[in-house]
């Protein structure tokens, strides 16, 4: 991630409120855009401050509510004018990009999963039966 600071805001400005920024499907758990691996880069030029993310999946239903409030945030800075976030297709997401916070709180207990396993389990057989 690269970033050029000038008029006092920095990359770690920049992140501290991308922290802030939560996925509609990640907001229950905390996991931020930051800690999804979301961000991609950050290039600050004066004023004006770029963002190039990416997206876990191209089909996300909430991709422009996800911008809007990136650019809100970051926008709240003091000495920030304009904002533009990217999407770029370049790089694929994948789950290695998660912090270990994003991995531990998307996380199903295993008293979660056992009941999920056992339905579909139970739904193969059955499929199965002639």
């Amino acid at each position: 991630m690269a970033d050029t600071a000038t008029a006092g805001i920095g990359h770690d400005d920049v992140m501290a409120v991308l922290r802030q920024c939560y996925d509609p499907c990640c907001k229950e758990r905390q996991v931020s855009v930051v800690d999804m691996g979301l961000v991609e880069q950050i290039r600050i030029n004066g004023p004006q401050v770029d963002i190039d993310i990416i997206l876990t999946t191209g089909w996300c239903p909430f991709a422009w509510h996800l911008l809007q409030m990136m650019e809100e945030e970051v926008k709240s800075l003091p000495g920030v004018e304009q904002v533009q976030v990217n999407i770029t297709w370049d790089t694929p997401w994948s789950p290695e990009r998660m912090s270990a916070l994003a991995r531990e709180r998307l996380r199903l207990p295993l008293e979660q999963l056992l009941p999920l396993r056992e339905a579909r389990m139970q739904n193969a057989q059955q499929e199965g039966a002639p």
